[in-house]
């Protein structure tokens, strides 16, 4: 059995409805429910300008036209601010949606807010996950202790695409 086979700590797993949660995104709130038409990479990573999800937001920036001329959106997670995430964004030039869960309530409800191990010391906070939802809101892959570098054609090969 693989990671991406054991059921997750919250209970949700490949196959399981993708719970909905809103965010601000242009300015205007948005749901995950409104991305129903098309496929959606819901990626969760700990902390905006942080060296590993700097190099996990440049490849999704990077492969972006891919992914949207496949259909594909992509929203990232992370505990920061709206505020935070702005300027993250204008600084990497990040075409996507960013979520703001200060409260970490999207990432508990994803089960991906936990235990955290760095350097000897342990700590609450969320651990870099990924899930793909399909057209119906259905989680249809899990990747979970995702590497930054790489990860970006990781998951355009899941949706078959190729570079």
């Amino acid at each position: 059995m693989t990671d991406n086979e054991l059921l997750r700590s919250d209970g949700l797993k490949e196959g399981n409805a993708a719970p909905d949660f809103s965010f601000k995104g242009k300015n205007q709130r948005m749901n995950l429910a409104d991305f129903r038409d098309r496929k959606v990479v819901l990626y969760f990573y700990p902390r905006d300008f942080t060296t590993g999800c700097t190099t996990e937001a440049s490849e999704f920036t990077r492969d972006y036209e891919k992914f949207k001329s496949a259909g594909i959106e992509i929203i990232g997670v992370s505990p920061d601010t709206e505020e935070s995430h702005e300027k993250f964004k204008q600084k990497m030039n990040i075409p996507y949606h960013l979520a703001a869960d200060v409260d970490n309530s999207i990432s508990k409800k994803y089960g991906t807010y936990g235990l955290k191990k760095f350097m000897g010391n342990e700590y609450m906070g969320v651990n870099r996950t990924t899930f793909l939802v399909d057209e119906n809101g259905k989680i249809v892959r899990i990747f979970i202790k995702v590497k930054p570098i790489g990860h970006s054609n990781e998951v355009l090969e899941a949706f078959g695409i190729t570079n």
